[in-house]
């Protein structure tokens, strides 16, 4: 399952970085022949696009290496700290167009600047990137749901990006070949807003993965649910669950008969990490500790149970999935 999920994660980077290079080198050089402003900056775009994609590569890889006595959950961190970097890449680039379409219609605006129009050519290759960017955000999208990897799903809404930025670019070339050059930069500047959108949602969501965030309340209730079903489970008091990569690691703190012995209380808690293991997916460990249920912790809510885990927890808030 994991091995699969890594061949499809670099497929998709594979794959977008050798269409970005093929696209570079085409809108950069017909950028260039044809006059178009557009298709140049699309063409440095997709450049740096190839710059990130090859970071993303090497920290894929660098997040399939197995676990170690340093790291014995595995080297799945990489795929957050790759997505946080692609978000980042995106931000910088939606600030770089927004100040590059200002910086146009400022000139346009001062009569400093002004378009001839570009070759028709410009326009059609413009036009056969929304086509690739569009068919390769959904094949690339259905991927990041399937391997739910953050990088393959970052690149994804890069890929959506792209989309907007050609054809921004598109709508600008044909305009500004009958004679509205100031819809180019204007059209530009929208995009980089929905671009900056995209960098700080991409940053947000891989920033969750890095550092602790509130307890997710579903998957609370149903890890509290499940416990109901296992035989000798008088209480929960406590629970965190942390993610590494595609993999969830439990904590929980039970309430079991004080009479029993250690033996008959491992075998409660065996119970437990079985049930929660083959219940819920991703759940790689489940880590139980068990003690005489009392009275303080009885009949306590979710509410409850999730704020005496935060008042139990190190600075390293618990982290919930579904």
């Amino acid at each position: 399952m994991t091995n699969d999920r890594d061949r499809k994660s670099i497929l998709a980077i594979n794959l977008g970085l050798l269409i970005n290079i093929l696209l570079a080198v085409v809108k950069t050089l017909f950028g260039i022949l044809g006059h178009s402003p557009a298709l140049l900056a699309e063409g440095i775009n997709s450049t740096s696009d190839v710059a990130y994609y090859i970071a993303a590569s090497i920290f894929v890889r660098l997040a399939n290496k197995p676990a170690d006595a340093d790291h014995p959950y595995g080297h799945r961190q990489f795929e957050s700290i790759a997505s946080v970097l692609i978000g980042s890449f995106i931000v910088v680039t939606a600030v770089v167009v927004f100040w590059d379409a200002a910086d146009k219609i400022w000139d346009l605006a001062d009569g400093l600047s002004n378009s001839a129009g570009a070759h028709p050519f410009a326009l059609w290759v413009a036009l056969v990137t929304v086509l690739i960017k569009f068919f390769l955000m959904k094949y690339v999208l259905n991927l990041g749901h399937e391997t739910k990897n953050p990088v393959v799903e970052a690149l994804a809404y890069d890929h959506r990006n792209d989309l907007f930025s050609a054809s921004a670019a598109s709508i600008g070339i044909f305009l500004g070949q009958h004679g509205l050059p100031w819809v180019d930069p204007l059209a530009g500047a929208l995009v980089a807003l929905l671009i900056l959108r995209t960098g700080i949602f991409i940053l947000r969501e891989s920033s969750t993965d890095l550092m602790g965030v509130v307890p997710h309340r579903e998957m609370a209730e149903r890890i509290s649910d499940l416990l109901k079903e296992v035989r000798g489970v008088k209480q929960l008091e406590e629970m965190q669950a942390h993610r590494f990569g595609p993999h969830i690691v439990i904590n929980l703190t039970i309430g079991i008969d004080g009479k029993l012995t250690v033996r008959e209380g491992d075998k409660i808690a065996s119970s437990v990490e079985g049930k929660l293991i083959t219940s819920i997916p991703n759940v790689r460990r489940v880590h139980v500790h068990y003690h005489p249920a009392d009275k303080s912790h009885a009949n306590m809510t979710i509410d409850d149970i999730l704020e005496e885990s935060q008042k139990h927890t190190s600075p390293y808030q618990p982290q919930y999935y579904e």
